[in-house]
Formats: structure tokens, C-alpha cells, sequence
């Protein structure tokens, strides 16, 4: 694994994400599902309980990824890039907005974006040569 950057960012995102998703229970006491304002994740990151188990999933799935193999881990890391990339660009118009369920707010975002950057990058750039065995 630890040759593979693929299968190492997974494993390491895979589980900070889980790790995040569990301690965001801790703030969302009477916080509803898809409530568009949440508690605030250290401080800083607001997340209701939808946010919460969106982190859960993702983390699991990159943790197992990372642990499977190489190209589990490079297509997993480029997909879940793919999508924080998009959320991040969405995120921007959803703060403040009733259409916010994850409870973004300016700080996820910029989470968002630089979790897309990284697992894009290493998931587009590393491990080439087991792309060409696969």
C-alpha cells in the first residue's frame, strides 16, 4: 500500500472522512436531517446530520478503495474528486440558500475544493504505470 500514493490517499482520506462524520454527531444535537443551517464541526465547518452521513460514505468507500487495490483506489479518488470538485462550485450558491440540505457553508467549500484538488491529482497523476497494466 504504501507504494501506491492511490491507495495511501485513500486510506488516509478514507479515514479523516469517517473520523469527521463520526465527530459530527457530537454537534448536531437537535439538528434536523437536511436542516440547512447545522452545528458547527470544530468551529469552523457546519454539518447537519445529512453532512454527516455523506462523510461517513465517502470515507468508508475510499478507506475499502484504498485497501483493495490500485486501480479501486486511483478510480475512486478521481470520482470522489470529480464530485467535490462539482460540489465546491455548487456549494458557492447554496450558502444562505433554502436548497442547502448538507448545511454548506464558506469553509466546506473551501474544503471541498482542496479535497477536489488532491484526490484529482493523485488520482489522474499517480500510479501510471499500474493504469497501464490494468
Amino acid at each position: 500500500m504504501s507504494s501506491s500514493p492511490n491507495r495511501l490517499l485513500g486510506v488516509v482520506f478514507g479515514a479523516v472522512y469517517v473520523l469527521v462524520g463520526l465527530l459530527g454527531f457530537t454537534v448536531t444535537a437537535g439538528v434536523g436531517f437536511i436542516d440547512t443551517s447545522g452545528g458547527l464541526l470544530l468551529g469552523l465547518f457546519e454539518v447537519n446530520i445529512l453532512h454527516n452521513v455523506a462523510h461517513l460514505l465517502i470515507g468508508a468507500a475510499l478507506l475499502i478503495a484504498g485497501l483493495s487495490s490500485v486501480p479501486a483506489a486511483r478510480s475512486l479518488n478521481t470520482t470522489v474528486g470529480a464530485v467535490y470538485l462539482v460540489l465546491g462550485i455548487v456549494g458557492l450558491f447554496l450558502v444562505g440558500s433554502t436548497f442547502n440540505i448538507l448545511a454548506i457553508n464558506a469553509a466546506d467549500n473551501v474544503l471541498h475544493f482542496a479535497s477536489a484538488a488532491v484526490l484529482l491529482a493523485v488520482g489522474l497523476g499517480a500510479d501510471k504505470s499500474a493504469r497501464a497494466r490494468a
